[in-house]
């Protein structure tokens, strides 16, 4: 059985890898920023809450002592993670003006977010004292891999933000840094993604299936199986790895 540490839990992405891995029989610590919609999580998995498989945290991860508090409540719990999936996201980051402009303290925000949270808790994870950390994977995305395709978003206004890309780029450098300094006692991998369903209109998926090889968008479905996989002893080779999900986005 493992022990994992999800952050961004109860968004898109974390209910998903959190529900597969309570399905999968491991413990998991699930981090969001919002004790309400903890309670909701908590409230889909009653069982497991009962049974001490899933421990609910509220935390700020731009906190400046965030990754400690994580770390030390997880010790006063008893609690050695031997598995950490960096997730979390804030949407309000990723605005901006008609022109493309992005306010400065959003650019930060998000960069803080994506980056600096992310070593932070690893590194808090991997030092304390008797960790069992092994394995890390840092949510990215295929706009860590290439810049946009202005194709796919003809009203210019509603194009990712340019400091959404820089970020997870970032992400992609600070998992080969992290695993580098971290061998070879933990593995640190990356997965960018593409587009998955969900939050798209019929025009905006039409557009998406044109521009990929797959001719589609990755379903809900298709993300945790690539995160099991580097969260698993099949990956036991890797280290310092982006692997790339994104039907074939990157590809031409």
């Amino acid at each position: 059985m493992s022990t994992a540490v999800i952050t961004g839990a109860t968004g898109k992405f974390g209910r998903v890898l959190v529900a597969d891995r309570l399905a999968r029989g491991d413990v998991v610590v699930a981090i969001a920023s919002r004790t309400e919609t903890l309670a909701l999580l908590g409230d889909e998995h009653a069982d497991a809450v009962k049974s001490r498989r899933l421990v609910t945290m509220a935390c700020d991860l731009t906190a400046q002592d965030a990754a400690q508090t994580i770390a030390d409540r997880s010790a006063r719990l008893d609690i050695k993670p031997d598995a950490l999936v960096n997730n979390a996201r804030n949407l309000s980051y990723l605005s901006a003006t008609p022109d493309g402009c992005v306010r400065r303290k959003d650019f930060v925000g998000e960069l803080t977010l994506d980056v600096v949270v992310p070593c932070e808790l690893t590194l808090a994870l991997a030092h304390m004292s008797g960790s069992q950390l092994k394995r890390v994977v840092n949510i990215g995305s295929q706009y860590g891999v290439v810049a946009l395709n202005r194709e796919l978003y003809p009203d210019a206004s509603k194009q990712p933000p340019v400091h959404y890309g820089v970020a997870k780029a970032a992400l992609i450098q600070l998992s080969r840094e992290l695993a580098v300094r971290l061998a070879p006692r933990v593995q640190v991998n990356c997965i960018s993604f593409g587009g998955v369903e969900g939050r798209v209109d019929p025009d905006f998926k039409a557009r998406y299936a044109k521009l990929v090889p797959s001719g589609r968008m990755l379903r809900e479905d298709e993300i945790a199986g690539p995160v099991h996989f580097l969260l698993s002893e099949a990956s036991s080779g890797m280290t310092g790895h982006n692997l790339v999900v994104d039907g074939g986005w990157t590809a031409w």
